[in-house]
């Protein structure tokens, strides 16, 4: 199952591509809000399933917004995949990967357009996101898919400067400017994908692939993440949760790489689709 934020509204992804209104093929049992359903979504997963839908509407690309727009909680692994780890000059994690946050309000749907900071390094990170659907906490992980609602596509668009100056790291700042985090096309659930533990994800600039690799490779997986972070905090309906990136990031170069002002990114996840950003200097 596709689940999607179409103009601002909540849709489910018909086989055709086409997009089903929520609100108006519910009668009005669910919301057309996109953020407020993972407060039902048992119900609303039940619903999805058995429903007779309505044919879907086409839409653009560029009018899809990010499937969970307004989180509660960002929360983001870091160095949670080996080759990523050594190019940036650490120890693979043990135990629980680096966690940080990214402000909601970075937060954008597939394809925009990001302005990039004045005098910056931006960074490029292909990320899975995973959004939770019940919450969670002190679950085991396998008991950890039964809290997930989906997983999208993410980037984890990082500005270096801002996050390594200082006496310590301002991660949470050098990863919130306007459009850094961008997610979409749309939350597949779980049992929408051949393996969800196993996916490959990759990104190129202006199509020069520079990311490739596989979930699979993931330190923690997402049934991991899950499990070690619901033991600290409560996982809330409609949280965020970036797994980590894998090699081939700017920083980790030599020469080091930045986005540059007409740059376009394109990042994939099989199973889930693509993302495309443009930046404007």
């Amino acid at each position: 199952m596709r689940v999607a934020n179409v103009s601002g509204r909540l849709a489910l992804i018909d086989d055709q591509g086409a997009a089903v209104d929520v609100e108006r093929a519910s009668g009005g049992r669910f919301s057309s809000s996109p953020q407020a359903v993972y407060d039902e979504w048992t119900r609303f997963r039940a619903w999805a399933e058995s429903a007779e839908l309505p044919p879907g509407e086409p839409f653009d690309a560029r009018d899809l917004g990010a499937p969970a727009p307004a989180p509660r909680q960002v929360l983001a692994a870091g160095l949670n995949y080996r080759d990523h780890a050594s190019e940036s000059g650490f120890d693979a994690p043990e135990g629980l990967p680096p966690v940080f946050t990214k402000f909601a309000s970075s937060i954008t749907g597939p394809v925009t357009e990001v302005r990039l900071p004045e005098g910056g390094h931006t960074d490029w990170e292909v990320e899975l996101v995973a959004v939770i659907g019940v919450e969670a906490r002190d679950v085991s992980a396998d008991e950890a898919w039964g809290h997930v609602a989906g997983l999208a596509v993410g980037q984890d668009i990082s500005e270096r400067i801002t996050q390594l100056q200082g006496p310590a790291p301002q991660f949470g700042l050098g990863k919130s400017f306007p459009g850094f985090a961008p997610i979409g096309p749309w939350l597949v659930t779980p049992d929408g994908l051949a393996d969800p533990d196993d996916l490959e994800l990759s990104c190129a600039i202006n199509g020069e692939q520079v990311q490739k690799s596989r979930t699979g490779n993931l330190i923690f997986s997402v049934p991991q993440l899950v499990a070690r972070l619901s033991a600290v905090l409560s996982l809330l309906p409609g949280d965020v949760l970036f797994t980590g990136t894998p090699a081939g990031v700017g920083l980790g170069r030599d020469p080091q790489r930045w986005l540059a002002d007409g740059d376009e990114l394109v990042s994939r996840i099989e199973g889930i689709g693509e993302l495309r950003q443009t930046f404007v200097g």
